[in-house]
């Protein structure tokens, strides 16, 4: 247990980061809103320990920017659309947490006010003091940058303990795809230019850059296993921790 973490937790504030291709369960595309439930009690179960949550998710279930760039679209439009599919799972994980009792803001770096609250740093870290969620969408609000990048620099701003990737199917760092190869080896630590020089499948190599800059570790784990996000925090489980 850290100085700053609660007695049942390593850390005080977290940035969890999940794929949106995480919330499609076992669909090929879209919101699987019995997984999207299953996530949120995940959150549930860390927020009522106390612990202070952001959250960035991606949005690859719905529209994925570079995949739209390969197909012959405008990188720059295909990029916010990315964007937009990336409130949408956070206002369906919004949804999701108020319907357990939970707090929670969708704050997005591309306003739309109807729908969200604009990103403010100081009303943020204010909502994070008052034990609400934040989910923070719309990536970073520029085009050519990732919903990773995003993460590192939330996390940052925010001053997290630590960044949680939650994977699906993969319990942590390994030397080559698990799905792919029999005998792929996990790491259960790996320093941040390692992460680089190995070309090792975290994040992009903006968000790695940014949290080795910052000394801000990654946690990375299954998000598959019920309990798991609970249990990482409590220093228990299968994960690898990415690390100056």
């Amino acid at each position: 247990m850290t100085e700053s973490g609660t007695p049942e937790t390593k850390f005080k504030r977290v940035m969890l980061k999940i794929s949106g291709e995480a919330l499609m369960g076992d669909q090929g595309y879209g919101l699987h809103p019995p997984t999207v439930q299953r996530i949120a009690n995940e959150v549930k179960a860390v927020h009522d320990l106390g612990v202070e949550i952001c959250m960035v998710i991606g949005g690859g279930n719905v529209f994925r920017g570079l995949a739209g760039s390969a197909q012959g679209m405008e990188r720059t439009t295909a990029d916010y659309m990315g964007m937009l599919a990336t409130v949408m799972n956070a206002l369906a994980m919004q949804s999701a947490l108020e319907g357990l009792g939970v707090f929670c803001r969708v704050i997005t770096a591309i306003r739309m006010d109807e729908v969200a609250e604009p990103y403010i740093r100081r009303r943020a870290v204010r909502h994070l003091e008052k034990k609400r969620v934040c989910i923070f969408a719309a990536g970073t609000g520029n085009p050519y940058f990732t919903t990773d990048t995003a993460a590192a620099l939330r996390a940052n701003e925010m001053a997290c303990e630590a960044i949680l990737m939650g994977k699906n199917g993969v319990d942590g760092v390994y030397d080559k795809d698990p799905k792919q190869h029999a005998d792929a080896k996990r790491y259960d630590s790996v320093t941040f230019d390692e992460v680089l020089s190995k070309n090792l499948k975290v994040m992009d190599a903006s968000a790695i850059a940014l949290t080795r800059d910052n000394n801000l570790d990654i946690i990375v784990f299954s998000l598959d296993e019920p309990g798991g996000f609970k249990g990482i925090l409590a220093g228990q489980g299968t994960y690898t921790r990415v690390h100056g």
